[in-house]
């Protein structure tokens, strides 16, 4: 439905070239962004992305977003804070919810390239959506009652035909700007540069209130690298001060204005009070700045580069003793989860934030919490978070005190965000909180020689969560979801995830091979339940890693971490574990590797959805696996590990894969499937190895047949 009101008031040949399709955008202005103001409440996006909606929403709204920011507003436009509708109003709704919905603010540590060449986790951009939505079509083109979708013609006209971003010019610019400015520093504008008068106009505009006080544009700007400047203007003359220019332009010279007030602010030559201000000024102005207010504060958050006020409460606002209070709640959550950590906030000592972070946070708690306001509210929420995550300063329970001061019935929301602030920068936290998941969801009795009933997904996830609020203890698989996200260095995860999966699997042979009295066979755990117990072990450390790390952690899984365990010599804890434990080792260790890719890659190898770049990798990072176990069966690599580790190990990912995910087998070369089938068949697996050749594709019919001869 949504989709289908968006894409109603579109013209039949969806340019915004014409003069004819812009009145025709102009003409529907008003009922535009009254559904706008309605999609962007928080509960809407919710429920668009449950229901999968979320790639056609955002190419709904592209071209009102290349339309309306292409208008240039009429000249005697104020602000658009105040309710009217306007060419501005309706651009921002559409572009703040565009930019909700693939999620740019997120902190630029998620943009930085791994030595693999891509990123560490999976980012929702615009490129990924579009994507989404073309192989949607796609896959879609030939079922026969596809216009059954849409009752309205013109919604499948929009929808059924694939859609690239260079068809959005305006929009293309703007996003390989917004790149540019997360990547590297801004660069000088010469005095002719279009881009260098709309920002002198813009500052121009937000010095009206500051000029009474002797402060002038070419005082702002005079210490900024991008070279903006202008004179003073008079601040009676409200029409020079305010540039009535489309809103594309308007956007692209924001981050050099917002360079030009930060290094001002950071010199001496404009207070806390009036950079803070003139941020506001622009965001009434024109909401939208707002994106390119949290995109360029983010990556300079990230760079490390502008000093740390105090936030005492003088020049900043001050959090005052709520900082302490909130930092004792979330200290008292993590412990009742398992994990303990320092305090960050010593008494007596104000606490302080980057300059770029302590304006984001000051500018934010301007907006009054109003429902009409609510398109912008949904992006300072998550910008505020992501910044803090991408910082290396302990910011988050500073903002988090901030907004409990203004408002109080979000305590309990505030405190679970903080809750996520040590795990960004504090390894060992992250490590703490893994192995309470695993001890919660196996619960070792206080002997250590048994397993107990009370352990599952309950014990795993609690209820943390109800009618009077919080509740502790809280779950560690609860604290593990909300926190996930924040961990920065992924690949430690992934080793600490494995190495607790093997521990898990030792500790659950050690139950089985009780050394008590042998007529008390009560305290022993029957070898069944052992490895039924390290199958749950194995698919729990699968799920955590996925949901943690993302698809190019599943890939260095396969490629580096577990062929690197496999070679690498025991540790002293585990040496001669012996042959149950060495077995249900390798067991536990196969049937994570394939959980993980089985999630990821799933089994079907011709569905559009392929295509995408994550999943198109999966028969080079198999094969690439198959290729070291093949080495390895031939002789070729020596192992580390028990041999009775791989033997297990081998056997099971195998049967796994003939079983569950056969067309994984013909992306493997057939020399490689020789070698594998030949070293079952000396561990007397001759079914398995038949079994594995059979399903190799055409290539491997002519093997099967020898085997036969």
């Amino acid at each position: 439905m949504v989709v289908k009101l968006l894409s109603a008031s579109l013209p039949s040949d969806s340019s915004t070239s014409t003069p004819g399709s812009m009145s025709h955008y102009l003409a529907h202005m008003s009922t535009l962004n009254e559904i706008l103001l309605g999609v962007s409440y928080g509960d809407v996006i919710h429920i668009l992305s449950l229901y999968g909606m979320v790639p056609d929403v955002a190419v709904a709204l592209m071209p009102l977003c290349e339309a309306f920011g292409s208008i240039a507003p009429p000249p005697n436009h104020k602000s658009t804070i105040l309710g009217e509708t306007s060419v501005y109003l309706v651009f921002s709704c559409a572009f703040l919810c565009l930019l909700r919905l693939w999620k740019f603010y997120r902190p630029p540590q998620e943009y930085c390239l791994t030595g693999r060449g891509g990123s560490v986790k999976l980012e929702l951009t615009l490129d990924y959506l579009l994507l989404m939505h073309n192989n949607r079509i796609f896959s879609n083109s030939s079922a026969p009652n596809r216009d059954s979708y849409n009752s309205m013609g013109s919604v499948n006209e929009v929808s059924a035909q694939p859609i690239y971003i260079d068809s959005f010019p305006k929009l293309s610019a703007w996003y390989f700007q917004n790149q540019a400015c997360i990547a590297s520093t801004l660069s000088g504008l010469c005095n002719k540069n279009p881009v260098h008068q709309v920002a002198n106009k813009i500052l121009n505009m937000i010095c009206r209130k500051m000029n009474k006080g002797g402060v002038s544009s070419s005082n702002l700007s005079s210490t900024s690298s991008s070279s903006v400047s202008g004179s003073s203007v008079s601040a009676s003359d409200d029409s020079y001060q305010r540039p009535a220019v489309p809103a594309w332009e308007f956007l692209e010279a924001v981050p050099f204005v917002l360079e030009a007030v930060l290094t001002a602010c950071a010199h001496g030559r404009l207070s806390s009070r009036d950079l803070t201000t003139s941020l506001r000024d622009l965001v009434d102005f024109l909401p939208a700045s707002l994106a390119a207010i949290v995109s360029y504060f983010s990556a300079e958050i990230t760079r490390g580069i502008w000093k740390p006020v105090p936030m005492n409460g003088t020049e900043w606002p001050s959090p005052g003793a709520s900082l302490h209070s909130i930092e004792a709640e979330v200290k008292e959550i993590l412990a009742s989860a398992g994990v303990q950590i320092n305090s960050c906030y010593p008494r007596g000592v104000p606490p302080m934030l980057p300059l770029p972070m302590a304006a984001l946070v000051s500018l934010t708690i301007t907006f009054k919490l109003d429902r009409s306001l609510e398109y912008i509210q949904g992006v300072i929420g998550h910008a505020l978070e992501n910044c803090a995550g991408g910082s290396s300063w302990p910011s988050m329970p500073i903002i988090g005190a901030l907004w409990t001061q203004k408002v109080r019935r979000w305590h309990d929301f505030i405190v679970l965000s903080c809750m996520r602030s040590p795990f960004g920068r504090d390894k060992d936290a992250v490590a703490q909180l893994i192995r309470s998941c695993f001890s919660s969801f196996l619960q070792s009795s206080s002997s250590g020689s048994d397993i107990i009933a009370n352990r599952g997904v309950g014990a795993l996830l609690g209820d943390s969560i109800t009618d009077q609020g919080l509740r502790l203890p809280m779950a560690p698989g609860f604290v593990y979801l909300r926190t996930c996200r924040t961990f920065h260095d992924t690949y430690f995860v992934s080793e600490v995830i494995l190495k607790q999966v093997i521990e898990w699997a030792h500790k659950l042979a050690n139950g089985w091979s009780f050394n008590g009295p042998p007529q008390l066979k009560s305290g022993r755990t029957p070898l069944s339940c052992a490895a039924s117990m390290a199958h749950q072990v194995a698919m729990l450390g699968g799920g955590l890693l996925c949901i943690a790390g993302g698809p190019l952690v599943v890939q260095v899984l396969y490629e580096d971490t577990l062929p690197t365990l496999l070679l690498s010599a025991r540790e002293q804890s585990l040496k001669d574990p012996g042959p149950v434990s060495s077995t249900l080792q390798g067991y536990a260790m196969a049937n994570m590797l394939f959980y993980c890719g089985s999630l990821l890659w799933g089994a079907d190898r011709s569905s559009p959805v392929m295509k995408l770049s994550f999943l198109s990798r999966r028969p080079r990072v198999v094969r690439n696996h198959m290729d070291f176990i093949a080495g390895v069966l031939d002789g070729h690599i020596l192992l580390g590990c028990d041999p009775g580790t791989w033997k297990a190990y081998v056997s099971q990912f195998m049967f796994l894969v003939v079983k569950f995910v056969p067309s994984w087998l013909p992306d493997i070369k057939l020399d490689t499937l020789k070698k594998i089938a030949a070293g079952l068949r000396s561990w007397h697996e001759h079914d398995l190895a038949l079994s594995l050749l059979e399903r190799g594709g055409p290539q491997a019919i002519s093997v099967v047949v020898e085997t036969f001869l």
